[in-house]
């Protein structure tokens, strides 16, 4: 456990949420302060290309990743963490994967996960949960497929919203992969050729929902759509997110290897490169000094990041911000609920003349094969990995409610 840091605004601070006409007006008055670096910095993360590599080699996200923090302004950086079966950082609750949950459709309950992880994420320093997930399940060999809810875009849109609004309860919520995601292997080099009517009614329309229940940011994908790599794909950045949707929140890239060209991402439109300036930094200052991208670009980007801080600076419970929350007996209750109401019962055969499930007392033996009865199988191990104090296997948990002896352990 960690003590929260909660942001500090200096003298923008205060207490009550803000119109977005105010918004709007102290994200200008900020602006009009910055000189032409600080505008820049506000455009990636804070840590350096090789200490943020070391950090991120020995443990991915294990505290929250910061970018475009400026002490002189009081203006607090974003803040990230990931998702989506919970918060990554520390010992969380780990909740049933984003796959279990859809098989739910229930959207209220979805919700309140949502607000679990925004509670834990806040009251372990995050303001910012790049965990809603709503790529559309398709190649089997993507590797993330527990990650997100099914195959379906209006299944995948309301689950993601339903998430959206609890996370946003507390902090920033970030719908990914945007867009066409579905496979791993190749993601970094992988072409997408997908016509107009397929790519919105088939990929895009759960991204449209969530931009439609107000999801502060959208992060970009590695892959490529109709030859250009998303970070750098303008039709897809301001043509449809901003011009088509009415997008007004900011665009962040996924981790370390989705901006290959400042200019092309800058131009797109992609507004923070995460997790280190590798490509923005002082390149892009370089390329606004040299006329190659106008600063009114950097102005129009430094503004949609600040507005959404701004937003976010007066939105929360801080009540419930409390270190005593986090995989507390009240969240783990809930997961437990998500794990019951997530089961899909295929087959109940009677034996014996009565179907077999619910068990009943009469049953005394049951048997659990492979390996993963006696193992705490939480999901991946990748970039959505939950660390929570404690896990119950399936093994476990049959020996505490079984009323008799205690088997004898497995023999692996």
């Amino acid at each position: 456990m960690v003590k929260p840091v909660e942001p500090e605004w200096g003298a923008l601070a205060g207490d009550g949420p803000l119109s977005p006409a105010e918004i709007d007006a102290q994200a200008r008055a900020l602006l009009a302060q910055m000189t032409l670096a600080e505008k820049i910095k506000q455009m990636s993360g804070d840590r350096s290309f090789l200490f943020g590599g070391i950090k991120m080699a020995r443990a991915y996200n294990a505290e929250p990743v910061p970018a475009g923090e400026n002490h002189r302004l009081g203006i607090p950086g974003i803040r990230f963490t990931d998702g989506p079966r919970g918060v990554v950082m520390y010992h969380s609750t780990c909740f049933p994967v984003a796959m279990a949950r859809g098989a739910s459709w229930d959207v209220e309950l979805e919700a309140r996960i949502g607000d679990a992880i925004g509670v834990e994420a806040r009251a372990q320093g995050a303001n910012y949960f790049g965990g809603v997930c709503i790529n559309l399940l398709r190649h089997p060999a993507w590797g993330r497929a527990q990650e997100t809810y099914g195959e379906d875009p209006h299944h995948l849109g309301e689950m993601g919203a339903a998430l959206v609004r609890g996370v946003q309860r507390h902090i920033m919520a970030c719908i990914k992969h945007y867009a066409c995601n579905s496979i791993e292997r190749s993601r970094f080099k992988v072409n997408v050729v997908v016509d107009e009517r397929t790519l919105h009614e088939v990929y895009l329309p759960h991204f449209r929902r969530c931009v439609e229940a107000g999801a502060a940011s959208v992060m970009s994908a590695y892959n490529r759509v109709n030859g250009e790599y998303c970070s750098h794909n303008h039709r897809l950045l301001t043509g449809i997110l901003r011009d088509e949707w009415g997008f007004d929140g900011f665009v962040l890239s996924d981790f370390v290897f989705a901006v290959r060209d400042a200019k092309a991402a800058a131009l797109a439109g992609l507004d923070v490169e995460m997790p280190f300036p590798r490509h923005y930094g002082r390149r892009l200052e370089r390329l606004v000094r040299t006329g190659e991208v106008p600063e009114a670009v950097v102005d129009a980007a430094v503004l949609r990041i600040l507005r959404q801080k701004l937003r976010f600076s007066r939105i929360g419970e801080p009540g419930r911000y409390t270190q005593d929350v986090v995989a507390g007996p009240a969240h783990r209750a809930l997961a437990r609920e998500v794990a019951e109401k997530s089961a899909v019962l295929l087959k109940n055969d009677p034996v014996a003349g009565k179907p077999l499930l619910p068990i009943g007392p009469e049953v005394r033996k049951i048997a659990l094969l492979g390996r993963l009865a006696a193992t705490a199988n939480l999901g991946d191990a990748g970039s959505s990995a939950v660390h929570p104090p404690q896990v119950v296997t399936p093994l476990e948990g049959l020996r505490r409610r079984s009323p008799g002896p205690r088997p004898a352990p497995p023999p692996w």
